[in-house]
């Protein structure tokens, strides 16, 4: 008899801490009253943030809130490189927000950060100063990284790239300073950039607001493109490659 009442007593005691349980959980189990966002912020604002975010949660609870899923759907938002979410006593939401670095626009509708990895920048403006990278899709990593080995030699030339693009076909062309393009082809880009610079350094330089375009796709010398002409002024040149 007495084990039975033990046994008793031990079934009433776990009802009486589940139900409790129940009880504390629902108690603390509120809707979502506050969400708090944390960061610095050069590009994007904490009103474009709390617009973005307050969707997610609206109908979210305090304990029930499923923190990986809203991570993934922040993860979503324009702009955000990194997103850590925690829950803040006694009903509210901390999103800590890393956002994107720009360094170059890509293909038009994308910006690109330091990775190389293609973000939407709308509904924001584009940066001023970003240099212009176009390639096919999936390309944005090896064109940053392209440029980025590119800029010391242009550098070395008083010179800065604009734009830098890689054709389907695997040619590459530049724009030196928004000014002239140069047509560098899809071989020999070492010796080509060599000739460039020989030739900058001993006439072109001094003659780049007329230039519209620079040819190095010719194995022993440049062609060189006027504005308000068509035809090339020819440099040792014996044929063209790409």
């Amino acid at each position: 008899m007495k084990r039975r009442n033990a046994w008793l007593g031990v079934v009433l005691l776990a009802l009486l801490l589940g139900a409790g349980s129940r009880a504390l959980w629902l108690w603390l189990d509120r809707p979502i009253e506050r969400v708090s966002i944390r960061g610095e912020w050069e590009y994007v604002s904490a009103d474009y943030l709390r617009t973005q975010l307050a969707p997610m949660v609206q109908e979210a609870t305090w304990l029930s809130a499923d923190l990986g899923e809203l991570r993934r759907r922040a993860m979503n938002i324009g702009w955000l490189y990194e997103v850590r979410i925690s829950r803040e006593w006694p009903n509210a939401l901390v999103f800590e927000l890393v956002e994107q670095t720009p360094v170059a626009r890509w293909n038009d509708d994308f910006l690109l950060n330091p990775e190389g990895d293609p973000f939407a920048f709308a509904p924001l403006d584009v940066p001023n100063g970003l240099p212009d990278l176009a390639g096919p899709a999936g390309s944005s990593e090896e064109v940053l990284a392209y440029y980025n080995r590119l800029m010391p030699h242009f550098a070395g030339l008083a010179l800065s790239l604009s734009q830098l693009r890689l054709e389907p076909r695997g040619a590459w062309r530049l724009q030196l300073d928004d000014g002239a393009w140069v047509m560098l082809g899809r071989r020999q880009h070492g010796e080509r950039l060599a000739r460039l610079s020989a030739s900058w350094q001993r006439e072109l330089s001094s003659l780049k607001d007329h230039i519209r375009y620079i040819d190095l796709r010719y194995p022993n010398g440049v062609a060189v493109a006027w504005h308000g002409e068509t035809d090339f002024q020819e440099s040792e040149q014996q044929g063209q490659e790409e």
